[in-house]
Order: C-alpha cells, then structure tokens, then sequence
C-alpha cells in the first residue's frame, strides 16, 4: 500500500463548508460526506489534525456583528466553530474515527482545553483532533488558529479547502480569465493581496516555512489525492 506523501497535516475547513447547499447553519448530509473522506484519508496512515470556522453561524466581521463590540462578536464567533466541531466530531465517529475536540477556550464539559502535547499524543495514537475555539483571543481569524496549531503540533503541510480548485490572481467567479497559479511563494500571495489565508496566517507560515496547498473541498475523494502527494490545486512556499 503506498504511504502518504505527508505523515502529520493539519486541514483548515471553513464553516461554510459544513453548510452544504443552505449556505447557512449545517446540512447533515454534507458533514457526513466530508466526514467519511477524512475517514478514508486517515486509513491511508495520515495524521490529520482539523481547524475549523464558525462564519455558517456567525462571523463576528459580517454585517449581522455590525453594531457590536468586536470582542464580543468575536467570542460569538469562536463559539460557532465549537458548535460545528462537536457536529463533525460526531459524523467522524459514527464512520468508525476515534476523535478529539480541543477548545482554546475552556469548557471541559464538551472539549478537552487545548494543550499541545496531548495533541500530539492522540495524533501518535490515530486519533482524529479538531480544534476549536480559533486561538482563544479575538482580532484573530481560524486561519492564524490553523497556522498556529500546525506550528504547535509540527504539521507537514497545512492542507486548506475551499470553493475554488487553487490560487487565482483574480476571483475565478467574477472574472472570467483569472489564471490559476500551480505554485506561488508567501511574498508573492501577500504583494498581491491574494485571498488565500489572512495575512497574520501567511506571514506566520512564511517565518516559519510551512507550506499551503489550496484545494477544492467539493471533488470527492480530493482530500486524500492531496495527501498522496497528487498534484492538484496551488502550492504556496517559500
């Protein structure tokens, strides 16, 4: 059986994602197809450590957090990726995966806190761990959780899925010949103000030399070709 290309990951799913075709909240038949890929990825002898958003509940940006204070609208928000942490904790487990959910913000009666060597030992053990909560601090987005947790738990590669199948010099839904790049360095991403992490994330891969590849999460079976080491979607290093 041929080994996967990368031995620890960590994925970044946005909570949008769970949503399916709703465009809000959760769609139980999408979360349990996303589930069952992770599943099989994981037989393939992966470790796959999860970072996932809160924005199909609430985003503490959007237009519905307008009028309140930033701190609070972001605790809202850390709170929704807590919520779809426990949905897909569940779908994981009803397709045989033993996980985990680690909160940075404590609330021990649904989630483990998050505390790095554990991680790491539930990794080595086969468990599945979705962390929750973002970093536990408001002003920062899931995509510095994920850069975090990946440095945190000395990930290979930070896997991000997404609507759109890599990296664009321009939104492929609004403009018709926007070129996808194969590969694309941090400085580059960030010059052009490129929407694939925030730049708090890219910086903090690029200081630490830890590589993205963007995806499409919608093309079933695309989570474990990445894995494999199969060239698809956008590359972005050093």
């Amino acid at each position: 059986m041929p080994k996967p290309a990368f031995h620890r990951i960590l994925l970044k799913l946005s909570g949008e994602a769970l949503a399916g075709t709703q465009g809000f909240g959760l769609e139980s038949k999408r979360v349990q197809e996303i589930a069952e890929e992770l599943a099989e990825a994981q037989k393939l002898g992966a470790q796959i450590a999860i970072v996932v958003g809160g924005g199909n509940i609430f985003r503490g940006v959007a237009q519905q957090a307008k009028e309140m204070d930033r701190v609070s609208a972001d605790h809202m928000g850390m709170l929704a990726t807590v919520i779809n942490a426990l949905a897909l904790q569940d779908a994981l487990e009803k397709q045989g995966a033993h996980t985990r959910v680690q909160s940075a913000i404590v609330m021990n009666q649904v989630a483990e806190p998050f505390i790095r060597r554990r991680a790491i030992r539930h990794l080595e053990k086969g468990r599945i761990i979705i962390f929750a909560g973002g970093t536990g601090n408001p002003y920062f987005s899931t995509d510095t959780a994920a850069a975090l947790r990946a440095m945190e738990i000395k990930a290979d590669v930070i896997l991000k899925a997404t609507q759109v199948d890599g990296v664009y010099d321009a939104d492929p839904k609004l403009v018709a010949d926007a070129v996808r790049f194969t590969e694309i360095s941090y400085m580059e991403v960030l010059k052009r103000g490129l929407k694939v992490m925030d730049s708090t994330a890219i910086s903090l891969c690029k200081d630490n030399n830890l590589p993205i590849i963007v995806f499409k999460l919608a093309e079933r079976g695309n989570i474990r070709r990445v894995i494999m080491g199969e060239k698809i979607g956008s590359r972005v290093g050093a």
